[in-house]
């Protein structure tokens, strides 16, 4: 008798504690993006790695004090890895203000041209539209062309990818409008990679929603903080030793 992919009896046993979790964001058989927030509530491992003092200390020295926004893991399986579309993380996040925010990408394979490693385009933190992030062009993460529709020549003409080439445990550190992307894994191995978003102490909601899946509604205007949002470095920690 066949399974069917969604049998909760196949399932992490807690699964429900992921805020989001899509076992192919792409839907595309032959280009697999597996991606989900809200490991650190699942392990001890990424529950550790978010409050890791190499992590949030270098953080603190942007954004002191410091809150966890929520932990993110990809997966690009052997030989038919999906593509991470270009994109600005706040784009995702403007359900919280002001951007105060910071992304961490720490590399659990090493990261090259041929397996979709991390790429950056210089200067593209200073890409905005009054303000604003640029808008969302792909949720599935699928298209790696689509952000150009939305570019101006100026920005089209500077769009030049650099890659990363992060080496296994090695980690890099980006401003919330940077544009950022990774090609497909075409490799015999998979390329996998975790990323923690930190925002500074003080950020409040800009929604009248949940800000993620699963916890409490903090109101707008109101500063974001509890259980799902832990302070992981404060300097007066420091000064009180």
């Amino acid at each position: 008798m066949s399974v069917c992919p969604q049998d909760p009896s196949k399932q992490h046993p807690g699964h429900a504690m992921l805020y989001e979790h899509h076992s192919n964001q792409s839907g595309d058989s032959n280009n697999v993006l597996m991606h989900g927030l809200g490991q650190w509530r699942l392990t001890r491992l990424f529950h550790d790695l978010v409050f890791l003092p190499a992590i949030s200390l270098l953080d603190q020295e942007k954004l002191r004090p410091v809150r966890l926004w929520h932990d993110q893991m990809f997966a690009k399986p052997a030989r038919h890895g999906g593509v991470v579309a270009w994109h600005q993380d706040y784009s995702y996040w403007t359900r919280t203000k002001p951007m105060m925010h910071l992304t961490v990408h720490i590399a659990l394979d090493d990261q090259t041209l041929e397996n979709g490693g991390l790429h950056f385009i210089p200067g593209s933190h200073r890409w905005h539209r009054d303000g604003k992030p640029l808008p969302v062009t792909d949720f599935n993460f699928k298209d790696m062309e689509s952000i150009k529709t939305i570019l101006t020549e100026d920005e089209v003409a500077d769009f030049k990818p650099v890659p990363s080439l992060l080496k296994k445990g090695e980690a890099s550190f980006h401003h919330p409008l940077t544009v950022h992307g990774s090609y497909n894994n075409r490799t015999d191995y998979p390329r996998r990679a975790t990323v923690v978003n930190y925002f500074a102490d003080g950020t409040l909601s800009n929604t009248d929603e949940p800000l993620l899946e699963g916890t409490n509604l903090i109101k707008r205007d109101c500063k974001v903080e509890g259980q799902f949002y832990p302070l992981v470095f404060d300097p007066e920690w420091a000064r009180e030793k």
